[in-house]
């Protein structure tokens, strides 16, 4: 295929790819009311259940979509601390295939939808990726053998810190510009253009070494990709905790793309396609490495709660695909302490579990 038929199929697939996108879900539930195992007797009620699900993961998906993090950093306390109340409780086991099975939905949903706007940095992706793996692989090992209250006090803490550091640190980076050049003299033609992504979306990096990024609308960012020790550090730690519970990885890692004067929405939209690959590895270590590691287990899929996940899989897609608008309209401080209440709340329910409070 030639450069110019392959940048025509990726601008065809990013101009529609909501369309692909939304499609998915609709097979995974066809398949899964048509295929999957299920109770004896399951009829339209077993099916129904668990509707009011919607609702509730179509606003966390928005929500951990739209600051960059891991869907099952709400989801897991959602059906630990909220799901009881309307339901029952949920075994570790079936927390966890529910968690997995959404947040890669609702993940790869996003992603796509950041990259059709323009926001993510392939090259900074791709190389936190690489770093962050082995620790992702290496911490869902470590799952199946670590004490739980260990983990959630360790989880807590890092977290803990992360929250303050959102709330304390500059991060009051620049807003995109609008490419109209009245104040430079610049002109929308001289901005770069890539196209095979839709609108005036494209990427151009100087001798400096200085990055001109363009979204889909036409607004600018600029940045040095500087600041690689502190985000292989981040990824590190926080991929060992993704490999562990599911989330980490977008957490900690956000900060540090902050924190080396990223644009916002470029780290957010950049930190989806990390948080997206490593929740795909961790799930399959998770659901294939139990036989790996002495007194490990495998999850098993015929247990799952298809009921549940017929609900939870469209709406974290949905709110997938709406995180990059509800990105692109919030102020940079918003999102900052946004993320940091989040991270907040989270750490003290950690907490409270790692001692035994709830």
């Amino acid at each position: 295929m030639s450069a110019t038929s392959y940048q025509q199929a990726q601008k065809s697939f990013l101009k529609y790819q909501h369309v692909f996108v939304l499609l998915a879900p609709v097979v995974f539930v066809v398949g899964v009311v048509l295929g999957a195992p299920t109770p004896a007797g399951a009829g339209t009620g077993y099916w129904l259940e668990y509707w009011w699900l919607f609702p509730f993961f179509l606003l966390g998906a928005t929500i951990v979509n739209t600051v960059g993090i891991s869907g099952s950093a709400l989801f897991v306390p959602f059906l630990i601390f909220v799901f009881p109340v309307f339901a029952h409780p949920l075994e570790s086991q079936t927390l966890v295939k529910v968690g997995l099975i959404s947040e890669s939905f609702g993940l790869s949903s996003s992603a796509v939808a950041f990259i059709q706007y323009g926001l993510v940095d392939r090259r900074l992706a791709v190389t936190l990726v690489g770093g962050a793996l082995p620790f992702v692989v290496g911490g869902a090992l470590l799952s199946f053998v670590i004490p739980d209250p260990l983990f959630h006090a360790l989880l807590g803490l890092a977290l803990l810190t992360a929250a303050y550091l959102m709330f304390t640190a500059d991060l009051s980076h620049e807003e995109p510009g609008d490419g109209s050049g009245e104040d430079d003299g610049e002109t929308t033609a001289s901005l770069p253009d890539d196209h095979g992504k839709p609108g005036a979306a494209g990427v151009d990096v100087d001798e400096a070494g200085t990055v001109t990024r363009v979204d889909r609308e036409g607004g600018t960012y600029t940045y040095t990709w500087a600041g690689y020790v502190e985000r292989f550090a981040n990824y590190c730690v926080g991929g060992a905790f993704q490999g562990l519970a599911g989330f980490g990885v977008g957490e900690l890692g956000i900060i540090s793309m902050l924190r080396t004067e990223l644009p916002v929405r470029v780290a957010i939209g950049t930190n989806h396609i990390v948080v997206a690959t490593t929740a795909i590895v961790a799930s399959l270590v998770h659901v294939f490495g139990g036989g790996l590691v002495p007194g490990g287990h495998a999850l098993d899929l015929a247990s799952t709660p298809w009921n549940m996940v017929v609900f939870t899989v469209p709406a974290t897609v949905i709110g997938g695909q709406i995180a990059p608008y509800v990105s692109n309209a919030l102020d940079t401080e918003t999102i900052k302490n946004g993320v940091g209440v989040i991270f907040g709340v989270i750490a003290l329910a950690l907490f409270l579990m790692a001692t035994g409070g709830l």
